[in-house]
């Protein structure tokens, strides 16, 4: 994969594990050629910010390389951004009322699966609307969601690639549907459309597993609902399974990552879903996020041999770029 030297700043590894079409470490040429040509038309209209190659490639393999569609994706995205001022609420942003709601509608990263990704959890089962409203709003808990995405991409998935010595761009998500009756079905369903539609439409490719557990009876008549409004390829992702779960998940998350709840070993003191634990807060892996970050140093001025050298050199330039 060719980096492009004014975006792609990384501090990680960019080779996927597994070779796939369209992920980084195993691009065609043409594949890579639609990442300029994506970079060159979003410039055009003058966009600047993450126009680095591995958010390029995320927005083309969900548009299925048709940049065009990727264009317009790209360009929605940014809108929502600029609207919602979500770059500036990210460095700000504040969510006090998170403990009180967890008692409601539990939402949170914990420790990472046997491939290294995060494990994102959460307990539909235990929504309560009315109890949420009084503690926090829609809008609030939605730009909450966006902002423990926007910390998945900087600093949850780059620690894990540190960790795991390849790139790891996706997250390993466990939706727990124990408690959700037919009075809760409502609720409970239109949640799961409106956060998909945010992660489907300004978050693209990231879902690497997501296991749907304790799915009441007579949920596959729901599920062929809700498969409607996903992809394809992100269907296939998706195991749905009953209240005999355990196995399944140990199979992909080592037991000492999984809360006990959930038929693992981990009971972090004051409790997994506000313990946020992961390689993001391990110091050997975790680095400020970009935005925090100080600005690299200027390079310190070169003798004038220097850039006869490396013209004459290109190769060399090249691989030391």
């Amino acid at each position: 994969m060719e980096l492009d030297p004014k975006y792609d700043h990384y501090d990680f590894p960019t080779k996927a594990p597994i070779e796939a079409p369209g992920h980084p470490g195993y691009l065609k040429p043409e594949e890579q050629a639609q990442v300029a040509q994506l970079r060159m038309m979003l410039e055009a209209e003058g966009f600047t910010k993450r126009l680095d190659t591995l958010t390029l490639l995320r927005f083309l393999r969900a548009r299925k390389f048709d940049v065009n569609a990727a264009k317009q994706m790209f360009a929605d995205c940014e809108k929502w951004r600029a609207e919602t001022n979500l770059d500036d609420t990210v460095s700000t942003w504040e969510f006090p009322e998170k403990a009180q709601l967890f008692d409601y509608y539990p939402q949170y990263y914990h420790k990472t699966d046997k491939d290294g990704r995060p494990v994102y959890i959460e307990q539909l089962g235990k929504i309560d609307i009315a109890a949420l409203n009084k503690i926090s709003t829609p809008d609030r808990m939605l730009t909450n969601l966006a902002v423990e995405y926007e910390r998945l991409a900087d600093d949850r998935l780059p620690a894990c690639s540190r960790k795991s010595g390849h790139l790891l761009e996706t997250c390993c998500s466990i939706i727990d549907l124990k408690g959700v009756s037919l009075g809760k079905a409502t609720s409970v369903y239109s949640q799961i459309q409106s956060t998909s539609a945010l992660s489907q439409n300004y978050y693209p490719e990231r879902l690497g597993h997501l296991f749907l557990i304790n799915c009441p009876w007579g949920f596959s008549a729901i599920w062929s609902i809700i498969k409607g409004w996903l992809d394809p390829v992100t269907v296939k992702k998706i195991h749905i399974l009953g209240s005999g779960y355990q196995n399944e998940l140990l199979t992909h998350i080592p037991a000492e990552n999984l809360p006990v709840e959930f038929g693992g070993t981990c009971n972090c003191e004051g409790g997994c879903h506000l313990s946020n634990m992961g390689p993001w807060r391990e110091e050997q892996w975790a680095n400020p996020p970009k935005k925090d970050a100080p600005a690299p140093a200027e390079p310190e001025a070169k003798e004038a041999a220097a850039p006869a050298e490396a013209e004459a050199k290109p190769e060399e330039a090249k691989a030391a770029a």
